[in-house]
């Protein structure tokens, strides 16, 4: 699973990388760490997501890369309102496996036609030992490039007068090689030429694209014992990311 991630990038330096417009709203009121960098980026946080939508004015031109914020937690469409602009509480939908989500309620309208990546630096998981102990590990890349996680997108709309909602979710997958050793889930991370058969609105994702993660992007990745400082998300800091040890080995496995 995926429960908790890094991320450093902002929405303009992020539509620069990617040659995508940034739909974000700068004058959002945002709590601070969502607006910058977040170490420790938890569910229902409101998180960058990148999709390609065509324009409403110009619906039949190429559907174009976009940059846009969403809360971390999918709301399905369907989703009740249990009081203006808000919608009823349900399971935190912040993560979907990917070998089921084409056919699973919550989540087949958006695997059809609203995918999303989610960038981030990295990812955490826990280790429990036999007295219990929880280690926690940040999963990165060794050349401190980022990561791009295949995630899904909802749009939900309350009654007249109120501000649609824009949420999504992180599709999981089983973990292979060095990191079946911290958990057997992890998010599923595509390659850059992935992305746009990914993206693509107007049409469903070839079934490779959710059956496993390039090999060579895993090989990539390298695991870290970080402080417990993180098992907290009140703590927010660069310093979540380094070694736990002062001698800072980097590689766990």
């Amino acid at each position: 699973m995926c429960g908790r991630y890094a991320t450093t990038v902002g929405p303009a330096d992020l539509a620069a990388e990617l040659d995508a417009l940034d739909e974000t709203d700068p004058t959002e009121t945002l709590l601070d760490v969502e607006a910058g960098p977040n170490y420790n980026v938890a569910p229902t946080t409101k998180v960058l997501a990148v999709v390609d939508r065509h324009d409403r004015d110009h619906p039949d031109d190429p559907a174009s890369r976009r940059i846009r914020r969403m809360r971390w937690g999918l709301i399905p469409h369907w989703t009740k309102e249990s009081s203006p602009g808000v919608p009823e509480r349900g399971k935190p939908l912040f993560n979907a496996r990917a070998e089921a989500a084409a056919t699973t309620a919550a989540f087949r309208d958006s695997f059809t036609s609203r995918r999303c990546l989610v960038p981030m630096d990295g990812w955490f998981e826990w280790t429990v030992s036999n007295s219990g102990t929880k280690t926690p590990h940040y999963m990165h890349r060794a050349d401190g490039g980022r990561l791009y996680a295949a995630g899904l997108w909802s749009v939900w709309r309350g009654g007249a007068g109120t501000k649609p909602v824009l949420s999504c979710t992180i599709l999981t997958t089983d973990a292979v090689d060095r990191l079946t050793a911290v958990h057997n889930r992890m998010p599923l991370l595509l390659a850059e030429s992935e992305w746009a058969a990914w993206l693509d609105p107007d049409h469903r994702p070839e079934k490779r694209l959710v059956a496993g993660i390039d090999p060579e992007l895993v090989a990539q990745i390298e695991i870290r014992d970080v402080s417990p400082a993180v098992n907290s998300v009140k703590n927010n800091s660069p310093d979540l990311l380094l070694p736990a040890d002062d001698a800072g080995h980097d590689t766990l496995f």
